[in-house]
């Protein structure tokens, strides 16, 4: 049987986003992953593209061979680059629960907010996926796939 490929997962980065906080920052050598920095586009056509946000239908198995774009930045950031991708399908999570330990004294995050990293992994989970590695150099990693073990269960036994 042929290896399945996929369109690149896409990651937009906003110029104010800093990298050294970036949990995704770990997966720029990644070949299936390509980093666009805000508000320039890069080569590949978003056609059959989802944009993973907030209020859109549930991502599931269906979704596996579209390409995913992951707006990264702060919320308020990553709110107002929104608009640059209103022509995308939103796709959306299921309730995860993020391991980032975040602390705004500013904002609040929305309590479904994960991590990008984290957002990624549950993505490629519930499209039935593969996502070894996508954590590897993430520090939170063990608690975050302890927290979310049942989920993880869930969608693995959906599209086995």
């Amino acid at each position: 049987m042929a290896e399945e490929t996929f369109p690149p997962t896409i990651i937009v980065v906003h110029p104010k986003e800093k990298r050294s906080k970036c949990s995704a920052e770990p997966l720029r050598p990644r070949e299936d992953i390509r980093f666009w920095k805000f508000p320039r586009r890069g080569p590949e056509s978003l056609d059959r593209y989802v944009r993973l946000g907030l209020g859109g239908e549930p991502l599931t198995s269906q979704h596996r061979l579209r390409g995913l774009l992951v707006l990264d930045g702060t919320w308020r950031l990553a709110g107002k680059m929104e608009a640059d991708y209103a022509e995308l399908p939103i796709v959306s999570l299921a309730t995860w629960e993020t391991a980032y330990p975040r602390v705004s004294k500013l904002f609040d995050d929305p309590a479904a907010g994960l991590a990008t990293v984290e957002a990624i992994y549950a993505a490629y989970a519930q499209m039935g996926r593969d996502p070894a590695g996508l954590l590897d150099a993430y520090y939170w990693q063990d608690t975050f796939l302890e927290r979310n073990s049942s989920l993880i269960h869930e969608f693995r036994d959906a599209t086995a």
